[in-house]
């Protein structure tokens, strides 16, 4: 009797676990699950008519904001067999300034980033990374600063992550160091993300943010680094 009461309720068990499971109804869909839009990179499920509409709206704005008709006497810094990066400052045409503040948005609303109103407004210098399809791959933000305060890592103990994995960052040093140029936005498309995008624009703003002078990475802060970011600014320092 034991044995059969404990065979019955591991049936209950097992058929209660089914019943939670979500199903997909085959009615002759293309294509199911997750898809990801290879020309806005959003990760949506085609099945579903609310994602499908999510994805047309996100997909239009999104390529509306990437593209780059460009102008007669834009500023071109740097220039690669990919692409190249375009300077754009305050003072220039309003149809310069519209296609950044458009990208900016894009930037913000994908980082996470509150909109807020510049310390200095008239000496930001935003960097675009335009490929060869004519499309905004990259985007770096930047103004002058004076001062910054190094992150601080997590001292080292028995339950600290180990070498391969990233430390978290839990808080800043009350102590400030001087820095001249502060970094509040960089951001890479996420379908050209891992082809060395980001350290270009980083490299190209050294080499133009003061003219006559090649900026050091100490002399760089960056604006509210992620865990990942702090990993990746560190890996930038050592080549």
């Amino acid at each position: 009797m034991k044995q059969t009461n404990i065979q019955k309720n591991t049936n209950t068990r097992d058929t209660s676990k089914k019943t939670k499971d979500q199903l997909i109804i085959d009615a002759g869909q293309k294509h199911f699950g997750a898809t990801v839009c290879k020309s806005c990179g959003m990760i949506y499920t085609a099945s579903n008519p609310e994602d499908e509409m999510q994805h047309v709206q996100h997909h239009h704005r999104f390529l509306e904001g990437i593209k780059y008709v460009g102008w007669k006497k834009e500023r071109v810094v740097a220039e690669f067999w990919d692409g190249k990066i375009v300077l754009v400052l305050p003072h220039d045409p309003s149809f310069a300034i519209k296609k950044v503040e458009d990208v900016q948005e894009l930037v913000d609303n994908e980082l996470g980033f509150q909109q807020v109103v510049p310390k200095c407004p008239n000496k930001i210098k935003t960097f675009l990374f335009i490929s060869d399809e004519k499309r905004v791959v990259g985007c770096l933000i930047a103004e002058p600063i004076k001062q910054a305060f190094r992150v601080l890592s997590e001292p080292a103990g028995p339950g600290s992550p180990t070498s391969t994995e990233c430390s978290r960052a839990w808080q800043c040093s009350d102590v400030p160091e001087p820095a001249v140029c502060g970094i509040s936005r960089i951001w890479v498309f996420r379908l050209k993300r891992r082809k060395r995008i980001a350290r270009r624009l980083v490299d190209t703003l050294r080499n133009c943010f003061m003219f006559g002078c090649f900026l050091s990475t100490d002399e760089i802060a960056f604006s509210d680094p992620t865990p990942d970011d702090c990993r990746r600014l560190n890996r930038y320092q050592e080549t």
